[in-house]
């Protein structure tokens, strides 16, 4: 209970504060292991699309419009045109792979890292798998070609060991 007293200033204030201080750490840790998830997930995706020469569109899935449609879809977005959806690809592109980060946190309170880390990587392939059916317009996974499937498991595997061990040193 925090309650004033002469002098003193507000006691009980110290305690919580003391009680947040390790979420706020945490939480800061999610988030900058979910940046540094994103950007060499993003980097993975430049390499592979060197490697494997023009594919004719998008590897996947995350490499297309289909998240922003899917946020437009939350949102209630009628349309941005191209540069708003570019944009708002963009957001959740980055703003998604750094709070994502703290799931991973989470894990890592009750798993084991490598455990914490595989069942991250298997949460994501399953969002991806039903969220972007639902609100992105996209096939059911079954009927993806297998390439696409291909590129969404090696780029969530890349994206999820890099969150695991940027937490796991953190």
């Amino acid at each position: 209970m925090v309650t004033a007293t002469r002098g003193r200033g507000i006691r009980g204030l110290g305690r919580r504060r003391a009680r947040l201080a390790p979420l706020a750490a945490e939480a800061a840790q999610g988030l900058l292991a979910g940046l540094v998830g994103t950007a060499v997930m993003t980097a993975s995706y430049g390499v592979e699309r060197r490697l494997r020469g023009s594919t004719g569109g998008p590897l996947d899935y995350d490499d297309s419009t289909v998240p922003s449609h899917a946020a437009m879809v939350v949102l209630r977005i009628d349309h941005l045109g191209d540069v708003g959806q570019r944009r708002l690809g963009a957001l959740v592109h980055w703003g998604y792979g750094s709070a994502m980060g703290m799931v991973r946190v989470l894990l890592g309170r009750r798993l084991r890292p490598r455990d914490a880390t595989a069942t991250y990587w298997a949460g994501l392939m399953a969002m991806t798998g039903a969220l972007f059916p639902l609100l992105g317009g996209t096939p059911p996974p079954w009927r993806w070609r297998g390439s696409v499937v291909a590129t969404s498991l090696v780029q969530h595997a890349v994206y999820a060991a890099t969150v695991g061990a940027v937490v796991d040193i953190t």
